[in-house]
């Protein structure tokens, strides 16, 4: 896969690239002062990304001929008010140093082009409200804010104790 923005090469991760992804990973989350909350490592991401259910895709890109310095990891999620799969982007992450050099750019507008070519009805994602530099990016590519939601989260034992609260399927 190749990109429109000039320099920039995209391609599929591969289960080769998984070492690479975990790193992309640990940054990203230092960059969110999260690095604490990250349990993943390289076996469940073999098995989670590669293995016989994949449960998520990944995007690399690269600036010239180096090696890849962002990534980007999207799965599919369902809209039911439009009766149509989505694009769900989980993390995108840039390495600091080749921020600007349009990576980003590329790395959102492969994943549009992904999500318009499967048929899907949109392309969302979460950011941190602190995070300016990533508000004003997306700001800068289109995207509008969903006033009035909050992203509700339950993991942990707080899982497990609604889990086991209902009738079984």
């Amino acid at each position: 896969m190749t990109s429109d923005t000039t320099g920039v090469r995209l391609r599929f991760a591969t289960v080769d690239d998984v070492p690479l992804i975990l790193g992309f990973i640990r940054a990203l989350a230092a960059y969110e002062r999260l690095a604490h909350e990250v349990v993943a490592d390289e076996e469940r991401l073999r098995a989670t990304l590669f293995g016989p259910r994949p449960a998520a895709e990944v995007l690399l890109a690269s600036d010239d001929e180096g090696p890849p310095r962002g990534f980007a990891l999207f799965f599919t999620s369902y809209s039911t008010f439009l009766a149509q799969p989505g694009l769900y982007l989980e993390d995108l992450f840039v390495e600091p140093t080749a921020r600007g050099r349009g990576l980003g750019l590329a790395l959102m507008a492969a994943l549009a082009r992904l999500a318009l070519e499967r048929g899907y009805g949109r392309f969302e994602w979460s950011v941190l409200d602190w995070n300016q530099p990533a508000l004003a990016f997306y700001r800068a590519i289109g995207a509008r804010p969903q006033d009035g939601w909050k992203v509700q989260r339950m993991a942990g034992a707080e899982l497990v104790a609604l889990a086991a609260r209902g009738a079984a399927v």
